[in-house]
């Protein structure tokens, strides 16, 4: 251990006004350095008959690209692809915005087929990530016009 980090403390719980602030000072540097984001959120919520939100897709499109931060689609919608549905609404608002493809990441196997049958592949894996599931990222580049 050097002198500096015997300095240092940590907890394991991040105040909501840390969080803010760091994001706010990360997200100005990164601004300085590759200039304007033009990042916009992206949501399309799955709702049970009550109304209330069950499941969807959360991501976000900038600087070219559409991220999926989260799909999550209910046990009473799985097995009618509702993933490829969910996927292909983003998609296509993506492209709207100007976007050039698509990330996404996951631990889940069945995930990740659904994934790659929408035509996303392989980019970057971490074998074993925990018990036998493996962390996968995957990329979806569109055709420019």
């Amino acid at each position: 251990m050097t002198a500096m980090s015997e300095d240092l403390a940590f907890t394991d719980h991040v105040p909501e006004a840390a969080r803010a602030d760091i994001l706010d000072r990360l997200k100005a540097y990164n601004n300085a350095l590759l200039g304007p984001t033009d990042r916009r959120e992206l949501f399309i919520p799955l709702r049970n008959d009550a109304g209330e939100i069950d499941g969807g897709l959360i991501g976000y499109t900038g600087r070219g690209w559409l991220s999926i931060e989260m799909v999550y689609v209910p046990e009473r919608l799985r097995g009618q692809g509702m993933a490829g549905r969910l996927l292909q609404t983003a998609e296509d608002e993506a492209r709207r915005r100007g976007c050039r493809g698509a990330v996404i990441d996951t631990i889940n196997p069945v995930a990740r087929r659904a994934y790659e049958a929408q035509g996303f592949s392989v980019f970057g894996r971490i074998d074993g990530f925990t018990g036998d599931f493996d962390l996968t990222w995957l990329i979806k580049r569109y055709a420019q016009p």
